[in-house]
C-alpha cells in the first residue's frame, strides 16, 4: 500500500560494486542529457513568462460581472414596478375623486329649481350672487351648500379649495384662505389651461405654497387633486375644485405591493443569479476536469513514447546479458557464480520495470463487466496465501453479501494485486491486514484495504499518485498510478489515507451494475 519506494537498483551485496553494462543506451542517454541541459534556458523563460501571467477565473469573474449586471437590472426593474404602482395608484384614485365630485355636482344642479342655471361652477362663486337680481342670493347659498357639504365631508379629505377662474378661493375648508389669490402653482394653471384633472403626490408640506395651510397636517403623504367644473356647454371651466387626501389605506396597500415587488425582484434576481452560477461552476468544475485529464493524457503520451522507446531498446540487451549470464553460469561453476547469478538477479528485476512501465502506460480501452467482487478479492488472498505466511501478516476479511460492481476481470485483480503487495511490504515485521466491504449512497461498493505498517508521511501521501514517484527501494512508482487510471476508467475512485508510523487505508470505489 505504500506503493511508493526506492530509486535505482544497487548490488545486494556491498562488498561488490555493481555492474553497469555501457554498451547499450549510453549514447541515447548522454543526448537526452544534452537535449535536457540546452532546453533548460528556454524552460526557466517559459516559466517565468508563465508565472507572470495569472490564469482566467471564469467562476470569479462571472460571478461578480453577473452579480453586477442582475443587480442592475434587478433595481432598475424595482424602480420601473415601484413608480408604475405609484403613478397608476395616483392617477386611479384621482380618476375616481374626479368622477365622484362632478357626479356630485350634476346631481346638486338637477335638485336645484334656479332658472338659466345649467352646472354647478355658476353657483359657487358667491361673488356672483348678485349679478343675478331675480334670485334671492340665499337660495344660491343653499344650493351650493349641498355640493360643498359633500366636499368637505369626503373620505380621507384633509383640505379642500375651490378656485374662481381668476385664481381666488372661493370656498376652502381652511376659513383662512378664504380670498385668497393664487398666481403661483403651476399645478393649478395647467388643470385651467389644458382643462383636466392634475394628480400630484407630496411627501412634506411645501410651506412656500400659500394653498397648502393644513388644519390637521397629513402623517405621512397626501395627494393634491384638481377636478375642474365646466360650464353646460362642457367648454369653459367655471371653477376647480382642489382636494388634498390623506388615503391611508391606499398608502398601506401601496406600502405592501412595494414590499412585495422589491422581494419578488430580490428573490428572482437572486434565484436567476444561483441558477447561472450553478450552470458556470459546473462547466467550471468540467472544464478544469478536461483540462486536468487532458494534461494527464498528453504527459501519458509522451511519457509512453518516450518509455515505449527505452523499454524496446532495452529488452534486447536484458536478453543477451541475461542469456550470455545462464551460459556462463553453465560453463563455470567456480567462485563467479554467485556474481552470475546476481546479474540474472539484476536484470530479471529490469525485466520486470520494462512490463511494469508499458503495462502502466497502455490505453484502457476495456468495456466494464459485471465482476464479482467478493470472489477476485478471495482470489487474491489466496494467491499471496505464501507471503502472508511468511510476513507473520494477520488478516482480516469477512466478506457480505454484496451485488455485483462495473469493472474488467483481469485489471481488477491487477489492481488489487498490486495494493495487497503494497501492504506486505509495509509489513515487513508483521502485522494486520484488513479488508472490508462497505456499501455507498448511490447503491455502490466501497472497498477499503487497511494495513498496520510503516505508513507515509503527508508529503509522501500527497504525491502517492503521480508517475514514477516512489519510495520504495526498487519500486518504479507506476503501481498507485495504474490503480487509479483503472478504477476512474470504469466510473469508480481511490483514495489514500495513511500516517507515518500507524499504516495505510486505501478506499476503492466501484460503480453498482445498472
Amino acid at each position: 500500500m505504500d506503493g511508493v519506494r526506492g530509486n535505482a537498483p544497487l548490488s545486494p551485496h556491498p562488498g561488490n560494486p555493481p555492474t553497469v553494462d555501457y554498451t547499450y543506451g549510453d549514447v541515447s542517454g548522454i543526448a537526452a542529457m544534452n537535449m535536457q541541459s540546452s532546453s533548460l534556458p528556454l524552460q526557466e523563460g517559459k516559466q517565468q513568462s508563465g508565472s507572470r501571467k495569472r490564469p482566467f477565473n471564469l467562476l470569479r469573474w462571472f460571478s461578480l460581472i453577473s452579480m453586477a449586471v442582475i443587480a442592475t437590472v434587478a433595481v432598475a426593474l424595482g424602480t420601473v414596478s415601484t413608480r408604475f404602482v405609484i403613478e397608476e395608484s395616483v392617477e386611479r384614485d384621482a380618476l375616481l375623486t374626479a368622477q365622484f365630485i362632478q357626479a356630485i355636482a350634476s346631481a346638486e344642479v338637477r335638485h336645484v329649481s334656479i332658472a338659466n342655471v345649467r352646472s354647478m361652477g355658476e353657483l359657487l362663486d358667491p361673488r356672483q350672487d348678485r349679478s343675478v337680481p331675480d334670485v334671492d342670493p340665499q337660495v344660491r347659498a343653499a344650493a351650493r351648500g349641498e355640493f360643498l357639504d359633500h366636499i368637505e365631508h369626503l373620505p380621507d379629505v384633509i383640505l379642500a379649495n375651490i378656485y374662481a377662474p381668476d385664481r381666488q378661493v372661493i370656498w376652502s375648508t381652511n376659513p383662512a384662505l378664504i380670498g385668497t389669490n393664487i398666481h403661483a402653482d403651476e399645478d393649478l394653471d395647467r388643470a385651467f389651461n389644458h382643462k383636466v384633472p392634475v394628480s400630484a403626490s407630496y411627501h412634506n408640506v411645501d410651506k412656500a405654497r400659500e394653498e397648502q395651510k393644513f388644519i390637521t397636517p397629513p402623517d405621512y403623504i397626501f395627494i393634491e387633486n384638481y377636478i375642474p367644473l365646466f360650464d353646460a356647454d362642457g367648454k369653459n371651466v367655471t371653477a376647480m375644485v382642489e382636494i388634498y387626501k390623506e388615503p391611508k389605506d391606499l398608502i398601506n396597500r401601496m406600502e405592501r405591493g412595494l414590499v412585495l415587488i422589491w422581494l419578488a425582484t430580490a428573490l428572482g434576481g437572486g434565484l436567476i443569479y444561483l441558477g447561472l452560477y450553478w450552470i458556470v461552476r459546473r462547466a467550471a468544475i468540467l472544464l478544469a476536469a478536461q483540462q486536468k485529464q487532458l494534461i494527464a493524457n498528453e504527459t501519458f503520451v509522451a511519457l509512453g513514447e518516450m518509455s515505449s522507446a527505452v523499454a524496446h531498446s532495452l529488452r534486447n540487451p536484458l536478453a543477451t546479458i541475461r542469456s550470455s549470464a545462464e551460459l556462463a553460469l553453465e560453463l563455470d561453476a567456480g567462485p563467479a557464480q554467485k556474481n552470475v547469478n546476481d546479474i540474472i538477479g539484476q536484470v530479471d528485476r529490469m525485466s520486470k520495470w520494462v512490463r511494469e512501465l508499458l503495462q502502466s502506460l497502455r490505453p484502457l480501452n476495456d468495456d466494464p463487466e459485471p465482476v464479482n467482487l467478493v470472489a477476485t478479492l478471495h482470489e487474491c488472498l489466496v494467491a499471496f496465501e505464501q507471503q502472508i505466511a511468511r510476513a507473520g501478516v494477520r488478516v482480516v476479511f469477512q466478506p457480505p453479501s454484496i451485488p455485483m460492481v462495473l469493472s474488467q476481470q483481469v485489471q481488477l485483480a491487477q489492481i488489487l494485486n498490486s495494493l495487497l503487495a503494497n501492504a506486505l511490504e509495509a509489513m515487513e515485521k508483521g502485522g494486520t491486514l484488513t479488508v472490508e466491504l462497505e456499501s455507498t449512497h448511490n447503491r455502490g461498493v466501497c472497498v477499503v484495504l487497511s494495513d498496520t505498517g510503516k505508513g507515509m508521511n503527508e508529503e509522501q501521501r500527497m504525491m502517492a499518485f503521480r508517475p514514477f514517484f516512489t519510495t520504495k527501494t526498487g519500486g518504479l512508482g507506476v503501481g498507485l498510478v495504474l490503480v487509479k487510471r483503472i478504477m476512474e476508467r470504469f466510473g469508480g475512485g481511490v483514495t489514500l489515507d495513511s500516517r507515518e508510523g500507524e499504516g495505510t487505508n486505501v478506499r476503492l470505489v466501484f460503480q453498482p451494475v445498472p
